[in-house]
């Protein structure tokens, strides 16, 4: 339980739209999705050219992934993290006659003055489309060869792996970015003259991050425009109410969706409608009625929208350049699962994170084994705050054991039906101890709002996953799972290496939908607000220091 991105023009394949409409539904309304296998799309020989189709992950509050056509880079793409040795690696003693080779860094080169005007505009206009910046801040950009170099090299590093210095992240996020060096690409950018060009290959090579991208200019629009006004309280609204309540409320959803006709002050099914779309859009339970959560939502003022939007784009800075093909992705905010094979989600289901104070880790890493009948070694502090103040009687009754003694005493919880992890515990290195796993109780996901556990992320449907994990191994096919399962003896299968799959952890508050309109969820953890914030006050040095 809980131990606690474009040089290239095709960006999408037709059958990646085919997937996603596999999904189409599950992604207004996420509490509905169960486990399964998405069909496979049929194959088409034809690409289409700058397709703005959302990937089928976005239908489980997934941010979607651009295509994985490699472009040119300005460094190799990153492999996935690796865990952490176990042990320290040897020490190398240094060899006293050979000096240590010393890199050479690379020279800044010298630009002509239309180039200096060129990079200007460009650092300008990109900074700011790029959400780097807000609107209302001003940049003085250099006049010199060697300032506005030192500009376009800070802008690269921004964009292409993130704003934030390494100070900046805090425990919890545990994604950071690989390490960039934009010299080279831009000294032969100015070599060749194709500065446009560099500009343009720098920023992340997904569809997710277009999406973004193309939100931010729509929601700064509305912010330029005078934003929306906030909502009045009052009893729910439902078809049949009218009055000025409904007259504003079309008037609010009429800014985010053209659909919807702005004038009038009668709830009528077209405005039934028009609210079931919001209330997908922002992940809510589609009822049709306004209440108090669909209130809530539509009255988050238009600027907060901007910067969430920021925030995300930040994110996806941190990822590596190409994802693996096989792969799980967690949403944390939206309590999601998707399985990818051959970059194309094949499955998903509902999961439970991590509440607020308790927040699930951003993480990439491997799942390298399952435990069947996991056993719970409880953290102390659960124990210490949940369990011990029960009671020998009410440990004893739900199968925990006290091991060892004195201070040094801990619980254990035994393997079986009982155990808070289930039968299925999904083992991955990280340094949060956190895992995915089973458990006894369904109802948590039967709610929208699935942020309950002290970290790790409990799964709906985790035996038919074990079983997708398994399916290579000619000793664990379902069969054998289940014999495993009518005991309860605790076994660790380990997989093999062609078998591990990726595990990312992810935070998506906001992404595109398949027609490109803007989806949200709600900020959990505020860690939308504290990396915007961080973005700026970034931002703000890089300003002053250009200056």
């Amino acid at each position: 339980m809980d131990e606690v991105k474009k040089l290239t023009v095709t960006k999408v394949a037709l059958t990646k739209g085919v997937a996603a409409l596999a999904l189409a539904g599950a992604i207004a309304s996420p509490a509905t999705a169960q486990f399964r296998l998405i069909p496979k799309p049929k194959p088409s020989p034809t690409p289409v050219v700058q397709q703005q189709a959302t990937p089928a992950s976005q239908a489980q509050g997934q941010a979607p992934a651009r295509a994985q056509t490699p472009r040119a880079s300005q460094s190799p793409s990153p492999a996935v993290q690796t865990p952490r040795p176990t042990l320290a690696p040897p020490q190398v003693q240094p060899t006293p006659l050979t000096p240590a080779p010393v890199v050479q860094a690379t020279p800044l080169p010298t630009l002509s003055g239309k180039q200096i005007a060129e990079l200007r505009q460009l650092l300008t206009d990109a900074g700011l489309s790029q959400g780097l910046r807000r609107m209302t801040s001003t940049v003085t950009l250099p006049n010199d060869s060697d300032g506005m170099a030192r500009a376009a090299l800070d802008y690269a590093r921004a964009v292409h792996a993130g704003r934030l210095d390494s100070s900046d992240f805090i425990n919890d996020w545990g994604l950071r970015p690989a390490a960039f060096d934009p010299a080279p690409g831009f000294a032969d950018a100015v070599r060749r003259d194709r500065l446009a060009a560099w500009v343009r290959s720098l920023p992340p090579p997904y569809a997710g991050y277009d999406g973004l991208e193309k939100g931010l200019v729509t929601y700064r629009a509305i912010l330029t425009s005078g934003g929306w006004a906030k909502l009045a309280p009052g009893p729910d609204l439902a078809k049949g109410a009218s009055g000025a309540r409904v007259k504003a409320l079309r008037k609010r959803l009429a800014v985010e969706d053209k659909q919807v006709s702005s004038t009038g002050d009668m709830f009528d099914q077209d405005l039934q409608d028009a609210v079931l779309r919001a209330q997908r859009r922002y992940g809510l339970r589609p009822t049709g009625v306004v209440s108090t959560g669909t209130l809530a939502a539509l009255n988050v003022p238009v600027e907060a929208r901007v910067r969430q939007i920021m925030a995300n784009m930040e994110r996806w800075r941190w990822l590596p350049k190409q994802l693996p093909a096989k792969r799980i992705q967690v949403n944390i905010a939206a309590a999601v699962m998707t399985m990818f094979e051959g970059d194309s989600p094949i499955a998903s289901m509902k999961a439970v994170t991590g509440r607020p104070g308790n927040e699930t880790p951003m993480l990439q890493s491997r799942i390298h084994s399952i435990v069947l009948n996991p056993p719970w070694n409880v953290p102390s502090g659960i124990a210490a705050k949940e369990l011990w103040p029960k009671g020998a009687g009410y440990l004893k009754a739900h199968g925990y054991r006290i091991i060892g003694t004195g201070p040094d005493r801990r619980l254990q919880q035994e393997s079986g039906p009982r155990s808070a992890l289930g039968r299925f515990k999904f083992d991955f290195d990280n340094p949060y101890a956190v895992y995915l796993h089973d458990t006894p109780v369904q109802s948590g996901f039967n709610s929208y709002s699935r942020l309950d556990s002290h970290g790790c992320v409990r799964l709906e449907k985790p035996g038919p996953l074990a079983e997708l994990l398994l399916k290579n191994d000619p000793e664990w096919q379902p069969e054998a799972i289940a014999a495993q399962l009518e005991g309860t003896k605790t076994v660790r299968v380990r997989l093999a290496e062609a078998d591990q799959v990726a595990v990312y952890l992810l935070y998506w508050t906001a992404f595109a939908g398949a027609d490109g309109s803007m989806n949200f969820r709600d900020d959990p953890y505020s860690w939308d607000k504290l990396l915007a914030e961080k973005i700026e006050a970034r931002a703000a040095v890089s300003a002053a220091t250009a200056s």
